[in-house]
């Protein structure tokens, strides 16, 4: 089915308004083909079992987002789509029972369109071959593969369920990474691993050739790389223009933040706010320099937004130096900081920047400055309800990384059991997944009526590839605050 954009509107403000249309990859075939010997080299901590990956955690996510954004594909049909004989049909986009939805898009079925277009199939192959080093032969074979099979193809790395030609993108699953909707431009991202190369290449053919986007063209903006960049020795991360969409934030109609990791450099950082800037699209960015570890990969893995006046974030990290230059930010964005230290600086258009001591203080003003919540009503969460191993452990599995469907209705793990005790305090339900789809069905319960509520995922094989519910969105419309 080809997605038209008679009704398609691009348009985040916040993190937390209602969600009406989001961008997501379901599990393919290509998770199931990480090897232990590649695993952290294609950016997994572990091999996954796709089909539990699937059942019984990926498809209840998406379930639930049909009930929120699109519930006319599901309500009633509840039995039918989770019975046996349906083999997962409607989660299939190559499959004539699958879902469709206008709301809750799947990636595979926009490159399975724009794969339609002779000129850009052939143009797309050829750009994939060169990426992966295939023969001629195969690239012309591919390009004679019947689009549904060759979106397959090009996502798995897989001719057929067992003959590979080359790497999965398995980290497609987090589709914010790829881009981020700002106001009603769409910032395309750079990576920072060579594993994700094809999944942005797969991001510039869909967002500039399909039709869903047709009429924001001109709205959408590519990362440069800096002038002369291919000059410049070594390999080091902070020398090249990288930024993935895990640390960017929507946070007000006027300002954007944007983490400085592991993943993304300050070189990248400062590229997205000139763009920004150029562009009128926001008034201020600020930047968030985090530790370049691991542990913490993006900003969402230590804060996200669950209400206007109200974060979940890991309480150790605090802010130990303040920059000594703000007037210019490729000033502060070449001095020799240390990576393991937290340091906030808000750039704003026509003004003098200025510094947050931590980030509680920035979370604070966005709460009551940007949102206009009442002063001193901001409220925190803490990973592990701040308590020694556990904020450090449950952090670890994206107990911060949480995806609002609505202002107070957010998903993350059910493994994380000290930071849902943390929510359980602060006066929130908490409900498991499963229980909610049945109140859906039988009308018990509706998601308009929701309000303070943690929605509990089944987390055993998902949380295998270090990333929650705000890593596997990308949100193109919501409600504006």
């Amino acid at each position: 089915m080809t997605l038209s954009n008679s009704n398609f509107k691009l348009d985040v403000t916040s993190e937390i308004g209602n969600l009406r249309a989001l961008l997501i990859h379901s599990p393919d075939n290509g998770l199931g083909k990480v090897v232990p010997s590649k695993a952290q080299d294609w950016l997994f901590e572990d091999i996954v079992h796709l089909d539990t990956m699937r059942k019984n955690e990926y498809d209840y996510y998406v379930k639930l987002l049909m009930y929120f954004l699109d519930p006319d594909k599901i309500k009633g049909r509840l039995a039918e789509v989770d019975a046996e004989e349906n083999n997962r049909s409607f989660y299939k986009p190559d499959n004539k029972n699958f879902h469709s939805s206008g709301k809750v898009i799947e990636i595979q079925t926009l490159l399975e369109d724009i794969l339609n277009e002779p000129d850009i199939r052939k143009k797309l192959i050829a750009a994939v071959c060169a990426i992966e080093g295939c023969s001629y032969k195969l690239q012309t074979q591919l390009t004679d593969t019947e689009p549904s099979e060759l979106a397959k193809i090009i996502i798995s790395g897989s001719l057929n369920k067992d003959e590979m030609i080359f790497a999965p993108i398995p980290n497609l699953i987090f589709s914010r990474d790829i881009g981020v909707a700002v106001n009603n431009y769409m910032l395309l991202n750079k990576p920072a691993k060579k594993a994700r190369a094809r999944e942005t290449l797969l991001a510039r053919y869909i967002f500039f050739n399909h039709a869903l986007f047709a009429g924001y063209r001109n709205n959408i903006l590519e990362i440069p790389e800096t002038v002369h960049y291919f000059l410049r020795p070594g390999e080091d991360n902070e020398q090249k223009t990288t930024l993935e969409g895990g640390d960017v934030m929507m946070v007000s109609p006027q300002h954007l933040l944007i983490g400085c990791s592991e993943r993304t450099s300050a070189s990248g950082a400062n590229e997205a706010i000139k763009l920004l800037f150029k562009h009128d699209v926001v008034k201020k960015v600020t930047i968030v320099k985090i530790p370049h570890k691991r542990d913490y990969m993006h900003i969402d893995t230590i804060f996200t937004q669950v209400k206007r006046n109200m974060w979940v974030l890991l309480k150790t990290l605090s802010i130990t130096d303040t920059p000594d230059d703000l007037d210019d930010p490729l000033t502060w964005f070449s001095g020799k900081k240390s990576k393991d230290k937290v340091e906030i600086v808000q750039f704003r258009k026509d003004k003098k920047p200025k510094t947050f001591q931590t980030i509680e203080d920035l979370l604070r003003n966005i709460s009551e400055k940007d949102l206009e919540c009442e002063e001193g009503s901001t409220e925190f969460i803490y990973s592990g309800g701040d308590i020694f191993p556990y904020n450090s452990r449950e952090q670890w599995t994206d107990s911060c990384n949480l995806l609002a469907l609505k202002e107070g209705v957010v998903l993350g793990y059910d493994r994380n059991d000290h930071t849902v005790d943390a929510f359980r305090q602060k006066g929130f339900e908490i409900i498991k997944v499963a229980d909610l789809l049945k109140q859906f069905e039988s009308g018990e319960r509706n998601p308009e009526s929701m309000k303070d509520t943690l929605i509990l995922m089944p987390s055993a094989e998902l949380s295998r590839a270090r990333g929650g519910f705000h890593c596997m969105s990308m949100p193109l419309q919501r409600d504006k605050l």
